[in-house]
Order: C-alpha cells, then sequence, then structure tokens
C-alpha cells in the first residue's frame, strides 16, 4: 500500500475520491443528526482547497481505498473554532503545530487502511510535536469504539507517548409534541 499525499484533486482522481467518500459516509446520514456526508460542491471545494492535505491510500496495482483531510490552517474547516485552540495550545497555535483531520473514508473496512492513514498523519503531527483534533460521531463511538481504537494504535504507534482526551461534546435533543404517534428507533 502507498500513501500519497496532494494539495487538491482534479478531474478522474477527483471522481474517484467522491465515490470513494460517498460509499464511506452515506450510510452516517441515517444514524446521526448532523450530516456526515458533504454535498457534491462542499466536497468539491475542500479537495480543491489546498491549505486542506488530502491523503490518499492506494493498492500496490493503484486502486484508491481511502481518502482522509488533514489541515493545520485550522480556518480552512468549516465549523471548527480556531480560537478554541490558540486559547487551549497558545504556542502550538502560533507556530502552526495543530492539525483538524476533517475525515478519515475507507469504505468497506479495507484491512489496515485505516490504520495506516492514521499512523501516517500521526507521524507528520509527530514530526513537530503537534496536536492533532478530529470528531467521532456517537454512532461509532458505540457501535466501534472509534476513540478507544484511535487512541490505543496512537499509543501503540507513539511507544506510550500520546495523550487524549475529549475536547468537547455536542448533544443534539428532540422534543416530541405527540409521542408515539411515529418514531423509529
Amino acid at each position: 500500500m502507498k500513501i500519497d499525499v496532494r494539495l487538491d484533486l482534479v478531474d478522474e482522481q477527483l471522481e474517484r475520491a467522491w465515490q470513494l467518500y460517498c460509499v464511506a459516509f452515506r450510510h452516517l446520514n441515517a444514524l446521526t443528526v448532523q450530516r456526515h456526508l458533504m454535498y457534491r460542491t462542499e466536497f468539491d471545494d475542500v479537495m480543491t482547497d489546498r491549505r486542506i492535505e488530502k491523503w490518499l491510500a492506494y493498492s500496490d496495482d493503484g486502486v484508491m481505498l481511502g481518502l482522509a483531510t488533514y489541515t493545520n490552517q485550522l480556518s480552512a474547516w468549516p465549523l471548527i473554532s480556531p480560537e478554541y485552540f490558540a486559547r487551549r495550545w497558545p504556542a502550538h497555535y502560533a507556530d502552526n503545530r495543530i492539525w483538524y483531520c476533517g475525515f478519515v473514508a475507507v469504505p468497506g473496512h479495507e484491512h489496515g487502511v485505516f490504520v495506516k492513514l492514521i499512523e501516517a498523519m500521526y507521524r507528520h503531527a509527530e514530526e513537530h510535536e503537534g496536536v492533532i483534533s478530529l470528531d467521532i460521531c456517537r454512532h461509532n463511538i458505540e457501535a466501534y469504539r472509534l476513540d478507544r481504537a484511535i487512541g490505543t494504535w496512537l499509543r501503540r504507534i507513539s511507544g506510550g507517548k500520546v495523550r487524549s482526551e475529549a475536547a468537547d461534546s455536542q448533544t443534539f435533543m428532540t422534543y416530541e409534541t405527540a409521542p408515539g404517534l411515529e418514531s423509529a428507533a
């Protein structure tokens, strides 16, 4: 497997990335309140924004197996607050040593691809003694314990140096005005 880092994706590579991304995330839209699948225009904007790195995992025969986004230009990623990071890690923020991972898309859970992408991004931040942030939906925490799994992998990769913490959470509430008439689990 090979990992390639690009600043923008165009033409056929962009189309293959879109297809991979859709397969990886479409199912989450029915399981989470906040939309996890960007609209095509949003996706294209991210894929052509040169402030956001695109980390692509390819099989030995050139098939795209995974895609991740990664940036230390925090204002490039919508809906995160650079001010939070500036307050929490002022020196890291001033030196652009905080990275945000927007998503890691690996449809079909190809063996080892997710871990290899996570490791490659970790090594990049490690070179700069940086901080990595990402968000994980409750479904992926409950179904796959993804928060714990990533923490375990990073501690193993780092020789036990990585410290993780839940930085924030958001709870979406619903209030039914006529309970029992129609609700699906």
